[in-house]
């Protein structure tokens, strides 16, 4: 029983951490899928993120009722306690699962949203990088085409351009650069689809180990409770 509680009472003061966390990989889920929302059709693919933000909301009292649990046994607390934990668990087990599923899916959209994007782009050797959606994509990542720069040389087969890809595809260092083929060193090497997947898998990713460390801390937690809860029985709540 003491060691329930000094176990609880470290979960609690953990809790709080968590929830911090959970706030990080939620923000960047979202924040990622509204950068890139031109790449993807289903909007429900943030929902990883939002149900991180409602798990760290609802870790905040959580915390606050384990410490509180552990110092003096109200039953009222402890029973408190065990209904946010279960909450909890299943927040955490439902986001974990949507975020894996969602790793592997969104993996597939980007190469095809990528493709369709190089295929309809219309450039010309310009200092000017463009402002159309892979131009920012380019620009902002740092690489150029799907998988690299000849991408846009198979993409401009059935229509005219001159030896050159999109200007968004020079690399920051090479201010005076065109795009132009003559000078491949001041391209980016790397590919846009391989950036994209490893940057979205991670947030997701980040997502789904924070829930399964979390689910144990909590089921801990429930345990250590329920040591707790079987010295008070509730005698006069039998009905729960």
């Amino acid at each position: 029983r003491s060691f329930a509680k000094s176990l609880l009472r470290f979960l609690g003061f953990v809790f709080w951490g968590t929830a911090v966390v959970q706030v990080f990989g939620g923000v960047w889920v979202i924040l990622m899928l509204k950068n890139y929302r031109y790449l993807f059709e289903e909007s429900y693919l943030s929902l990883p993120g939002w149900l991180a933000l409602a798990t760290a909301l609802i870790l905040l009292p959580t915390g606050i009722l384990a410490v509180s649990s552990s110092v003096k046994c109200s039953r009222n607390q402890q029973g408190t306690l065990m209904y946010l934990l279960l909450l909890l668990l299943c927040l955490e087990m439902s986001s974990a699962a949507l975020a894996r599923f969602y790793c592997v899916r969104t993996a597939s959209q980007v190469e095809s949203a990528m493709s369709y994007l190089v295929h309809q782009h219309n450039w010309t050797c310009s200092q000017d990088p463009g402002n159309s959606a892979v131009d920012v994509i380019q620009r902002k990542m740092q690489c150029c085409g799907i998988h690299n720069y000849t991408d846009w040389l198979k993409a401009s087969s059935s229509r005219y351009h001159p030896a050159c890809v999109p200007g968004s595809c020079c690399k920051e260092a090479h201010s005076h650069c065109r795009g132009e083929l003559g000078h491949v060193e001041q391209l980016s090497e790397e590919g846009c689809l391989k950036k994209l997947r490893d940057q979205l898998c991670s947030a997701m990713l980040y997502i789904f180990w924070c829930c399964i460390l979390l689910s144990i801390l909590e089921f801990l937690a429930g345990v250590s409770n329920g040591i707790l809860m079987r010295h008070q029985p509730f005698y006069e709540l039998h009905i729960l």
